[in-house]
């Protein structure tokens, strides 16, 4: 679904006023640390799927964690994207529809030596939408991504290996560790 001016300008606004700082998922973990738990994508760790099986078990355990966290039809999708030699940014077809959204610079606060820009979309809560765009993520082909509902209660960031989540609550995010405890890091850090 293509995403307005308007819908840009308030998501926007909305992100300022619930979440601030830059849509970066390692930079809001540590910010609400209170509200973040991580799971990994593969039973023993494993970072990357080697068979179809695998990549079912990591398309399972993404759309397991958002139907828990009340996933709806219609989810905003952001993911990083660099300028080619010529300044053009070409978001991938697995991010379909997706607009410039915001600009990061190099700073001391970016993760990035080059200027990079958050492509954000409007996407069906469906397999034939999400399954993409998940895999992607789960190969490193789109990073940085952030799933979330429209009112941005939550954050979803899947990556290549896991996913980060930031719950709306600690209580929801208690709920999800409980639930889904195999998944968990080992690491004392959650990570």
């Amino acid at each position: 679904m293509i995403v307005t001016d308007d819908e840009v300008l308030s998501l926007t606004t909305a992100w300022r006023t619930r979440w601030g700082g830059t849509p970066i998922t390692y930079q809001l973990r540590g910010r609400h640390a209170d509200r973040w738990v991580r799971f990994h994508s593969l039973p023993g760790s494993k970072r990357y799927a080697g068979t179809e099986d695998e990549y079912e078990i990591i398309l399972d355990r993404h759309r397991r964690v958002l139907t828990d966290l009340g996933a709806q039809e219609r989810l905003y999708v952001m993911a990083v994207y660099f300028e080619d030699e010529k300044g053009r940014i070409s978001p991938d077809p697995r991010h379909p529809g997706a607009v410039p959204w915001l600009t990061i610079e190099p700073d001391d606060d970016s993760p990035f030596v080059v200027p990079a820009r958050i492509c954000v979309t409007m996407i069906s809560f469906d397999r034939q939408t999400l399954d993409p765009l998940l895999r992607a993520a789960a190969d490193e082909e789109l990073i940085d991504v952030i799933i979330a509902p429209l009112d941005l209660r939550w954050l979803y960031g899947p990556y290549d290996g896991g996913a980060d989540v930031i719950a709306a609550t600690s209580h929801d995010r208690d709920v999800l560790k409980s639930r889904y405890a195999d998944w968990l890091s080992s690491h004392p850090s959650g990570m």
